[in-house]
This record gives C-alpha cells, structure tokens and sequence, in this order.
C-alpha cells in the first residue's frame, strides 16, 4: 500500500551549517540517557526500588564517557556542525553514530519487549515476575541488538546515511510510541495494585498507546517522523 502521510522535501529544508553551543549542549542528556539505560537490570531496580549507590556509581562513568566523547564531537547532536547536511546524500555512515544508535535501539526495544512479556506473564498467570524477566531476558536481548548494528542491520546503523531521510522516521516514530507508552506504563504501575485485573488494565493501555502513537507516526503527525524525499536536483 502506497505511503499517503506528510512529506518533506529535502531540496525545502534549510541547510544548517554549524550547530549552536545550546544545541550542542541540548543533545548531550540524551545520550546519558542513552547509555544509562545500557545495564537493564539495574535500570529496573532503579524504578522498583529508587536510586542506589549503583545507580549513582554507573551515572558517574556515563557522565565522563558521554563527555569526553562530546568534547571530541563523537556524539549525534554534539557536533560542531552537522555531520549530515543533505538527507538523500550518499556518505559514510562514522562509528560514533553507529554505536550511539545501536545503544539507542536498545533502549528502544528491549525495555518495551521485557515489559511486555511481564504483563502478558502477569495477565495469564496473576502473578509478576518482572524482575526475574529482566535478569534472565535482558542481555540475550541486548546481545542480539548489539549483532545488528555490527551487522549495519539497524536503522541508521548502516554503512551509509543515504537513506537518513527515511530511516529517521522509523527511528523517531519509535521513540515516540515507546517513550509515551513505558510513561503511561510507569504510572500504571506505581498507582494501580499488582492484580490479575490491574495486569489487564495495564496490558491494554500499554498495548493501546504503542499502536495509537505509532500510527500518528506512520501518518508524519509527530515531530521529525515524516519521510524526507530527494525533490529536485540541489546545486550548493
């Protein structure tokens, strides 16, 4: 079925020649984020069970490395100027982006799939095992994702960003359903009691939310999730 959402055209899109130090500074939180999500089981207990000296400890090391590579412009964002300038342009895809992305997949994924299970577990069984899914399902996971982005088998993780236009969507649209869906799911849990029929609850809107938002992002509704097609022939 033909595409029939919102497009951009790259030859309409300004070209942004330097990023702003605000910019810069904006996208950095984003990869701590990124990257302290990275030990999954630890992330768990940092929502079951609050901040621990762990937590702190491994936010230290994030600290340090996300800014070192910062300071050396090895993070998407935190460049001082676009790396990317046209989005149907054919250039080498640098490491730095290919890790940054994989890790970002799996922070995409993997807590949403672990989620999911444990709800599914809880809604057959009526009882939650969510930690024990975490412990003994998170790294095989993490492992597999790690694979595909060796294997350039990721959006945005692959040899070249000539079709960043297009697989930025995928990954945007991504983080949209997940991150309202794992949002209205931290609430659900914190204020509706561990039941067979709170597990449905919970199971229904989460399941709800990741299809309603990943359809506003099929359609190009929500911020930087509409193709952006090659338009006419540029001469800069």
């Amino acid at each position: 079925m033909a595409y029939s959402g919102r497009v951009e055209y790259a030859h309409e899109r300004k070209i942004r020649q330097s990023n702003t130090r605000l910019y810069r500074l904006a996208h950095w939180p984003i990869w701590i984020w990124v990257f302290f999500l990275a030990p999954g089981p630890l992330t768990f207990s940092l929502f079951a069970h609050g901040f621990s000296r762990a937590n702190f400890a491994w936010l230290c090391i994030v600290l340090i490395g996300t800014g070192i590579a910062g300071l050396f412009a090895q993070l998407p964002g935190v460049e001082p100027r676009p790396y990317i300038l046209r989005f149907d342009e054919d250039r080498p895809n640098p490491l730095y982006r290919k890790v940054c992305y994989t890790f970002a997949w799996n922070a995409i994924i993997n807590f949403a799939l672990l989620n999911l299970a444990g709800l599914v577990y809880a809604t057959y069984s009526g009882v939650w095992k969510l930690k024990q899914i975490y412990h003994y399902g998170y790294f095989p996971i993490l492992v597999a994702i790690l694979m595909c982005g060796l294997l350039e088998n990721l959006p945005r993780v692959g040899r070249s960003t000539r079709n960043e236009g297009i697989e930025r969507r995928y990954f945007y649209g991504a983080v949209w359903a997940v991150t309202a869906a794992q949002t209205t799911l931290l609430i659900l849990w914190k204020t509706l009691p561990e039941t067979r029929l709170a597990s449905i609850v919970k199971l229904t809107i989460f399941c709800c939310v990741l299809l309603g938002m990943s359809l506003f992002a099929y359609a190009g509704a929500l911020p930087r999730t509409r193709p952006i097609l090659p338009g006419e022939v540029m001469v800069d």
